[in-house]
């Protein structure tokens, strides 16, 4: 199957990629509650914004090694998670999921493995057995590539705060169905 046309009302090459994350961030991910624990860090500025300037995958393996170390030494209260966006590398969306095993290899080689994980956003993400455009895609689709590092014991705390975790998924599938994936791209828009 072939990828889906690149989504280039979210990647116009005039806006600030930071800028425009922190616009999905606040609209979609916790203006829709796709993910319920993003607020409190979020307003308690411990989400780390990281603009690659990488142009290869080796380019961003190393810096993406360089952050890990980072948040592995910084207090969670300093910063509970980190951003990575890298706009020129990995804008085909199969290479960057054939990427997503050498930052899993990363975190292992760091010995960072129960420590740190690598979650995956992506303008183009497509969740397997899925349509290019089924509105569920939404969910991990980010303005442009982006890497999310996490500390493993903040997960762990928030879904045991979290009377139900399953039912985040369920819920997400049903808002982005109900918004529908043309409803998504104009929330990010400010339509």
């Amino acid at each position: 199957m072939a990828p889906p046309a690149r989504n280039t009302t979210m990647t116009d090459t005039a806006i600030d990629p930071i800028a425009a994350t922190r616009n999905w961030l606040e609209k979609a991910v916790i203006g829709l509650n796709l993910c319920p624990f993003a607020k409190a860090v979020y307003v308690k500025n411990q989400v780390r914004f990281v603009l690659s300037d990488a142009t290869t995958p080796e380019a961003l393996v190393e810096q993406l090694a360089e952050e890990l170390l980072l948040l592995r030494d910084t207090p969670a209260e300093q910063i509970d998670t980190t951003l990575i966006i890298h706009p020129e590398v990995l804008t085909d969306f199969l290479d960057y999921n054939d990427f997503l095993d050498n930052a899993d290899a990363a975190v292992e080689a760091l010995d960072l493995g129960g420590i740190l994980q690598v979650a995956s956003f992506h303008p183009d993400y497509q969740f397997d057995g899925t349509h290019p455009d089924d509105p569920s895609n939404c969910t991990n689709r980010s303005p442009f590539p982006t890497l999310h590092l996490l500390r493993e014991d903040s997960v762990e705390r928030a879904v045991a705060a979290f009377p139900d975790p399953d039912v985040i998924v369920e819920r997400n599938i049903a808002t982005l169905d109900k918004l529908g994936a043309e409803g998504f791209k104009r929330l990010l828009a400010g339509e």
